[in-house]
């Protein structure tokens, strides 16, 4: 009877915690500003400007593009997280490079941005900075314009 109690109370709080999670999808839809979803992007000074991200509704994203986008080193898809603050979409996603030739650890890659949604479009801006194995700054901070478009059915 206790185990029938426990899992009635976990379903319970389930279907509380995903139906808020669907009514606060449903209101960004609503309003145009929803994140949530695949995006082509472009950062128009990268080295390689065309990215696809993923924003999740738990506050996770990935980006990925090309590993051959870039001549002289490799880098991992970025991995990273996002929050809504007020209009605007904050994030921050990471990556790790390393040298084609010697294919030793080059940087680790941290892209900050801040944008706007509207419908299936996204514009902002991005701030690149890279780092040592010992956390010192090698490169960067880099500006750069951030444009999305939302993949869609």
């Amino acid at each position: 009877m206790k185990i029938f109690l426990i899992v009635v109370i976990a379903l319970l709080i389930g279907v509380g915690v995903g139906g808020g999670w669907s009514g606060m999808r449903a209101a960004e839809a609503a309003d145009g500003k929803q994140i949530v979803g695949v995006w082509f992007v472009t950062f128009p000074d990268a080295p390689f400007k065309y990215h696809m991200c993923t924003f999740h509704a738990d506050g996770t994203m990935e980006q990925a593009n090309p590993d051959a986008g870039d001549a002289h080193t490799s880098d991992s898809d970025g991995m990273g997280v996002w929050v809504r603050e007020g209009g605007k979409i904050k994030g921050k996603f990471v990556e790790v490079t390393a040298d084609r030739t010697t294919r030793q650890f080059v940087s680790r890659g941290e892209i900050s941005f801040t944008l706007d949604v509207d419908g299936d479009r996204f514009a902002g801006n991005a701030v690149g900075k890279f780092y040592d194995l010992d956390n010192k700054l090698t490169f960067g901070p880099v500006n750069t314009a951030m444009q999305g478009t939302k993949i869609g059915l």
